[in-house]
């Protein structure tokens, strides 16, 4: 569909979680707070892992590199979200969403491939211990973690270049707090059917795929174990449980969200919260209060900054 610059949308205005004037300060108190806790919370056992030589296993370093992630993630949509919460400045031009959408989708389908990598690094260590550490070298651990950035920088692009392709000629009013593909396509000056399930197949089967086979590996380890009448036997369980409830929190929502068409479900916006701001502020107390190593390791921290 061809159109003159003229007519090209230029700015995009989001309209957040809300239109009530009433409901600002509250807002931006509560993402304030949570963006504080994922800041805080994901710096923390970076510190903790990267100072600790005790906690050396790929199980903390993969989980090193998930908080890095989580950051990353989070840093993407909340400081401009709290902008426009205290400001009322509501714009953001053309290139800065298309940005946004691509940081999002390149750092989101980043960790979802991580924690799958998280999630076969449980299997070897239960179900192959005595194979464990010639699978889960470090130079190995490197390479999957390369490999997952790699990932997700190649769904991003696909995604991003879907939707740079479609005309926007207006309306410009996007109904979320930040710019993703199924708010935004619906803004486009043309028939959408195609890219749309192009980009449900993209991101959508993604979450599922990475889902399914986070699952199935919980399904073998769980089977693994069940037989085992030991100390051990629990610590296995819990360990699952905490990946569990991580992985719930960041594919569920996900999935909901890509896997259909863009519709015009405006619930997706209070969704897409779990997602890019609850589930990074909870990974770091699902996996600190369900390891007793990463909790003894930041009591040490604390003391030893005490001493100074």
């Amino acid at each position: 569909m061809a159109q003159d610059n003229s007519s090209r949308v230029t700015e995009f205005i989001l309209l957040g979680l809300s239109d009530r004037e009433e409901l600002q300060l509250l807002f931006f108190t509560l993402l304030l707070l949570a963006y504080a806790m994922v800041l805080l919370g994901n710096l923390l056992i970076i510190v903790t892992v990267r100072t600790d030589p005790k906690l050396s296993s790929p199980m903390y370093f993969l989980l090193c590199n998930l908080s890095f992630i989580d950051i990353c993630y989070t840093s993407v949509t909340a400081p401009r979200v709290l902008v426009a919460l205290l400001s009322g400045h509501k714009a953001i031009a053309f290139e800065g969403c298309m940005a946004q959408l691509f940081f999002l989708h390149f750092v989101g389908s980043s960790e979802m491939f991580l924690l799958t990598v998280m999630a076969f690094d449980r299997y070897t260590a239960i179900c192959r211990p005595l194979h464990y550490t010639a699978i889960m070298a470090r130079g190995v651990c490197w390479a999957l973690v390369a490999a997952c950035w790699a990932g997700g920088f190649i769904h991003s692009m696909v995604q991003t270049a879907l939707m740079l392709q479609l005309p926007f000629c207006g309306p410009n009013t996007i109904h979320s707090y930040f710019c993703d593909a199924p708010p935004v396509i619906r803004l486009a000056c043309a028939d959408t059917a195609l890219t749309e399930w192009l980009m449900a197949s993209n991101s959508g089967l993604i979450s599922l795929v990475c889902f399914l086979v986070l699952v199935a590996s919980y399904a073998l380890i769980l089977a693994k174990v069940r037989a085992r009448v030991s100390q051990g036997k629990w610590k296995v369980l819990s360990t699952c449980a905490s990946h569990a409830m991580a992985v719930t929190l960041l594919f569920v929502p996900c999935i909901f969200t890509y896997l259909r068409p863009a519709g015009t479900l405006l619930t997706s916006k209070y969704v897409s919260v779990i997602y890019t701001i609850f589930s990074p502020m909870m990974n770091p107390l699902i996996y600190t209060l369900r390891s007793k190593e990463v909790k003894e390791s930041m009591w040490r921290l604390g003391k030893h900054c005490r001493a100074f």
